[in-house]
C-alpha cells in the first residue's frame, strides 16, 4: 500500500492526522507500506530568527488572547485523545519548515518515519526552533546522519528552493490545507481523522477497482 502524506511539522492537526494514521497501520494486516512525505509549508515568509508565537498565532488567526488560549485547550485536548502531546506554552517560535522539509527528505528511508516524528516532538513537546539548522543537525545525529554533511546539504540553497517550489505546487493541484493523505493514488483523505476513518480508507483503496 503507498501512502502520500502532505503535512507540516508545525501544523497540530498533522500530528494528531500521523498519530491516527499509524495507529490504523498497526491494526492493518498488510505490513509493506511505503509512505513518502510532502512538504506543504504554512507559511514560507517567517524569516529564520521566527516571530513571538502567540502574538503571531493572534494575528494570523485575527483573535484575541483569551479565544487563542482556548484553542489552544481544545486542540491539546484532541491531542490527548489521540494520545500525543502539544504543549503550547512550550512553544516560544512561530518558525519557517523549509529546512525541517529537507531533513525529512535527507533521512534514510529507515528512520524517515521516526525523524518526522522527532521533529514533532521537538516542536510540540519541547519548544524547540525547528527552523534552527543545529536544532535539525541534532535531531539528525540522533539517527546516525552525518553532522558534517547534514550542515552541507541543509545549507544548500538551490535544494531549499526546490522544496519550496513543491509545496507551491501542491495547492493549485487540489491541495490546499493539512494534513492531507492520499492512498494508493485512489482514496483522499482531507484533515485529521479518526483511526475507523483509516481503516475504511485502507479498505478502500485496496479494492481493485473503486
Amino acid at each position: 500500500m503507498l501512502i502520500d502524506i502532505f503535512h507540516d511539522p508545525v501544523c497540530p492537526w498533522c500530528r494528531i492526522g500521523k498519530k491516527n494514521l499509524f495507529d490504523a497501520l498497526a491494526t492493518w494486516p498488510e505490513k509493506e507500506v511505503d509512505i513518502r512525505w510532502h512538504p506543504f509549508i504554512l507559511d514560507n515568509t517567517i524569516p529564520a530568527d521566527g516571530y513571538e508565537f502567540h502574538s503571531f498565532m493572534q494575528n494570523r488567526k485575527g483573535i484575541k488572547a483569551q479565544e487563542l488560549q482556548y484553542l489552544f485547550d481544545s486542540t491539546q485536548r484532541a491531542g490527548e485523545a489521540a494520545g500525543i502531546k502539544l504543549d503550547f506554552n512550550k512553544i516560544r517560535l512561530a518558525v519557517n519548515t523549509k529546512l525541517s522539509h529537507r531533513l525529512i527528505t535527507l533521512a534514510p528511508a529507515k528512520v524517515k518515519n521516526d525523524v518526522v516524528e522527532a521533529i514533532y516532538k521537538a516542536y510540540f513537546e519541547d519548544g524547540l526552533n525547528i527552523g534552527d539548522i543545529e536544532v535539525l543537525i541534532a535531531i539528525g545525529r540522533a539517527y546516525q546522519m552525518d553532522s558534517r554533511e547534514l550542515r552541507l546539504q541543509l545549507s544548500d540553497d538551490a535544494a531549499i528552493k526546490a522544496f519550496v517550489a513543491e509545496s507551491i505546487f501542491t495547492r493549485p493541484n487540489g491541495i490546499n490545507s493539512v494534513p492531507f493523505f492520499i492512498i494508493n493514488n485512489k482514496v483522499k483523505i482531507n484533515g485529521s481523522h479518526s483511526v475507523e476513518i483509516f481503516l475504511q480508507a485502507f479498505n478502500r483503496a485496496t479494492l481493485v477497482n473503486i
